[in-house]
């Protein structure tokens, strides 16, 4: 086996360059081995004898090697594998739960470039694998001879397209929206950074009513997420001011995050949501426990704002996996995080970018207030975020120096900001955050602290 890392997930399942360790298709059919494997030991009561897997896709060109690879790996263990083609990453957590599969997978890298593909995997609730089997499934991968655990050859699976699978998740999406409400009279431009949700977003919008105006609708496999979708809101900006729209909607690959424009051009990232929905939902009695789950890179502000409120703050660490975990462990119903990941616990799985615009257009429904109004709702503290390119992970706390650098650039701040530092989970950087009341000066610390790093790590 490879002599690299034996660590194939990151914090967002795996992850990494088409044909290149670990998105290659000898690896991605293993994977398929080790989870039809896994699934066959698996005792579930009451559940069909014949092991069934979802799997869905984003638009990328890799995308048709890595479906053959995983679906040849699952039918060789004897899982049956429905293809649904492409269809957002919240459709799969939907479906696998809703046609009673034993997993769903979705191959993705989200809103990376088209070069890069990824695998998620959820469980038959519709949520992401929990870590125990994440690893089992790379210590099979990498270490086991899976050729043992081959069925008889009359017991191998078969796969099979299913054609409706987009249908079912444009009414389930349809369906998260107020009975008593439409979307009558709003002109909305959308933005599907020619990804997975290309076909079906537009139509859960305009099925309620709303004029569509489309970008980002023209995948040829390569132009996923390139300088459109939710990293990239400024072309959606510049046309719902063109087109005098209500609002802008804008979904990365996968649409599993949102980030939106209101009708002034001006963007409201994944905090300014979860203000709005949060403020509404305590205000219609409807947030659990009046609670709100974010991370650590939301803005001060956002906490702020909901503390005024009456809204307990929770911070879990960044991904929306961890915000997932404490609201399922502590029955919350809304978190997320800035960049748009925006997880509604009642109606989804998982972020669904989809249901949360649907859920801010509901608001504007109910208040008849503007997008502009809405997105006035609290003040962002300034903030830097630099990321910086590394070649290793040493950890932080052992580069010599930088515990007093952190020092001394928070005693500046004087409680009046903070700083946070991380390596993304889903590529080779070091995202370096900091806030505080002057951005020069919140410049100036960012600065300092990634010219330090990018010396020690390079």
């Amino acid at each position: 086996m490879s002599d690299k890392s034996t660590r194939l997930f990151g914090t967002d399942g795996i992850r990494g360059t088409a044909n290149q360790f670990p998105m290659t298709p000898d690896i991605v059919l293993r994977v398929g081995q080790a989870v039809g494997h896994l699934l066959q030991k698996q005792e579930r009561p009451g559940a069909s004898s014949i092991r069934k897997v979802v799997i869905g896709k984003d638009t990328r060109l890799s995308g048709y090697m890595i479906e053959q690879a995983l679906s040849s790996g699952l039918n060789s263990m004897g899982v049956h594998v429905q293809l649904v083609g492409p269809l957002p990453t919240p459709g799969i957590g939907y479906l696998a739960r809703t046609m009673r599969a034993d997993a769903g997978i979705v191959i993705s890298a989200s809103h990376n470039a088209f070069q890069d593909n990824g695998i998620k995997i959820f469980g038959p609730d519709g949520y992401k694998i929990a870590d125990e089997m994440e690893r089992e499934i790379e210590r099979l991968v990498m270490h086991d001879d899976l050729t043992r655990f081959l069925p008889h050859s009359r017991e191998v699976g078969r796969t099979k397209r299913i054609e409706d699978a987009q249908g079912r998740y444009i009414v389930y999406v349809k369906s998260t929206f107020p009975l008593e409400h439409t979307l009558d009279g709003l002109r909305i431009v959308l933005d599907t950074a020619h990804g997975a949700a290309y076909k079906v977003a537009p139509a859960v919008f305009s099925e309620l009513g709303a004029e569509v105006i489309q970008l980002g609708d023209e995948p040829n496999g390569i132009n996923i997420n390139d300088k459109v979708g939710a990293l990239y809101p400024a072309k959606l900006a510049e046309a719902v001011v063109q087109y005098r729209a209500d609002v802008g909607i804008s979904l990365d690959g996968d649409a599993d995050r949102v980030i939106m424009v209101d009708e002034k051009g001006q963007v409201m990232n994944g905090d300014h949501i979860l203000a709005i929905c949060a403020l509404q939902m305590k205000q219609n009695g409807l947030l659990k426990k009046d609670t709100l789950v974010a991370t650590q890179m939301s803005n001060f502000g956002l906490e702020k704002k909901m503390n005024e409120h009456g809204i307990k703050f929770v911070k879990v660490g960044v991904g929306d996996k961890y915000v997932v975990e404490e609201m399922r462990k502590n029955g919350y119903n809304l978190g997320g995080e800035q960049s748009g990941h925006i997880i509604f616990l009642d109606q989804s799985t998982t972020g669904d970018g989809c249901v949360a615009a649907l859920s801010v257009l509901g608001v504007m429904k109910q208040t008849g207030k503007k997008a502009s109004d809405l997105n006035h709702v609290f003040e962002d503290v300034p903030q830097v975020l630099i990321n910086c390119r590394v070649k290793k992970r040493t950890e932080l706390s052992e580069i010599k120096g930088y515990a007093e650098l952190i020092q001394d650039i928070e005693k500046k701040l004087n409680g009046d900001g903070r700083l946070f530092v991380r390596y993304s989970g889903t590529e080779p950087l070091l995202r370096i955050l900091v806030e505080g009341p002057n951005k020069v000066k919140i410049n100036e610390y960012a600065e300092k602290i990634a010219a330090f790093l990018e010396k020690e790590l390079s």
